[in-house]
C-alpha cells in the first residue's frame, strides 16, 4: 500500500473534458509519493455533508514541481454531482496517494495499454514511464461514443500506435476494444498488457493477454467506501502466490491486480473454495 497523506487540497482548476471533468488539487506532499495505478479518496461536501463516503478516483498525473494531482471523473450520483460544482480556491478534504500502483517494467519493454472511457486517465503517466525506461506502447481506447472517448490527442503525442474503437462506431473502429487486442499484441510484440474499465472488460483483456503470452495487469473498478481497507466492501476472490483463493481489499491489495489471479467469475459471490468461506456459512 502506499504512504498516504490526509491534506485540505485547493481546487486549482475544473474544466470540461469532453463527457467528463478534469480537476486539478494542489495537494502539499501528496504528488512526489503518486505511482501509476495510485486513487485519491475525496470527501465531499464539507463537514456537514449528508454525503458521509469519500469517493475514490485513479490519479491522472501528479506534477512534483506545482505540487498538483489531477483527476478525471464522470458525474454518476449526488457525490460526483457536487464535486462538479467546485470553483478554484475550494478546499476538498482528500487522502492520497492510495493503493497498490501498476507493476512497472524495470527496464526496456513493450506494453499495451488498454481502457475504455475515462478508464484511460491513468494510463499516460504509466506510459511516460515505459517511455523513459527505454520501452515502447500503444494504446487500445474505446468507449461507448465518440464523446465518452478520454485521452485520444494525449495518447498520439506519446506514440502513433493508438487504435481507437467504440461501440456505436461514432470514432474509430466499430467495436469492443478486445477486438483488435490480439492483432495489436502480435504486431507489436507486447509483453505485457495493462488495462482499466469495466470489470467484464478487463477479464476479456486478461483472457485475450495470457492466451496469446502477454502478462496482464488490470486496474479493477469496485466500488470503495472507505479507501483504507477497513469496511471490506471491495474485496475479490484472488488466487494467490501459494495458489490459495482469499478474499482481498481492493482499495489496499490493489486496484491494480495481476489480471491471471483474479477469480473474475465469482467475482460478487463467495465460492465455496475461498480460504474462510466455512467461517461464513458456505457449503
Amino acid at each position: 500500500m502506499a504512504n498516504p497523506l490526509q491534506v485540505a487540497a485547493e481546487v486549482v482548476s475544473l474544466q470540461p473534458a469532453g463527457a467528463y471533468h478534469h480537476l486539478v488539487l494542489r495537494a502539499p506532499g501528496v504528488a512526489e509519493r503518486v505511482e501509476p495505478g495510485h486513487f485519491v479518496a475525496v470527501a465531499i461536501g464539507g463537514r456537514d455533508s449528508a454525503t458521509l463516503l469519500r469517493r475514490a478516483f485513479s490519479i491522472h498525473r501528479a506534477d512534483e514541481a506545482a505540487g498538483t494531482v489531477e483527476v478525471v471523473f464522470a458525474e454518476h450520483g449526488k457525490g460526483t454531482r457536487e464535486l462538479a460544482r467546485v470553483r478554484p480556491g475550494d478546499r476538498l478534504d482528500v487522502v492520497a496517494p492510495l493503493g497498490t500502483p501498476f507493476p512497472v517494467p524495470s527496464g526496456p519493454a513493450t506494453a499495451l495499454l488498454v481502457a475504455g472511457g475515462y478508464g484511460s486517465a491513468p494510463m499516460f503517466a504509466l506510459a511516460e514511464r515505459i517511455l523513459d525506461q527505454g520501452g515502447r506502447v500503444g494504446f487500445i481506447l474505446g468507449a461507448a461514443t465518440a464523446d465518452r472517448l478520454y485521452g485520444v490527442d494525449q495518447a498520439l503525442a506519446l506514440t502513433p500506435d493508438v487504435v481507437v474503437t467504440t461501440d456505436d462506431g461514432s470514432a474509430g473502429t466499430r467495436g469492443l476494444v478486445t477486438g483488435p487486442l490480439a492483432e495489436a499484441i502480435a504486431a507489436t510484440g507486447a509483453q505485457a498488457v495493462y488495462s482499466c474499465g469495466p470489470m467484464a472488460m478487463l477479464r476479456a483483456v486478461t483472457e485475450i493477454a495470457t492466451a496469446h503470452g502477454a502478462r496482464s495487469w488490470t486496474a479493477v473498478e469496485e466500488s470503495m467506501a472507505c479507501g483504507v481497507g477497513v469496511c471490506m466492501t471491495c474485496v475479490l476472490p484472488v488466487v494467490g502466490n501459494d495458489g490459495v483463493s482469499r478474499f482481498v481489499r481492493s482499495c489496499v491489495d490493489g486496484p491494480c491486480f495481476d489480471g491471471t489471479k483474479v477469480r473474475w467469475s465469482d467475482v460478487g459471490t463467495i465460492p465455496a473454495d475461498v480460504e474462510g468461506a466455512a467461517a461464513m456459512g458456505v457449503r
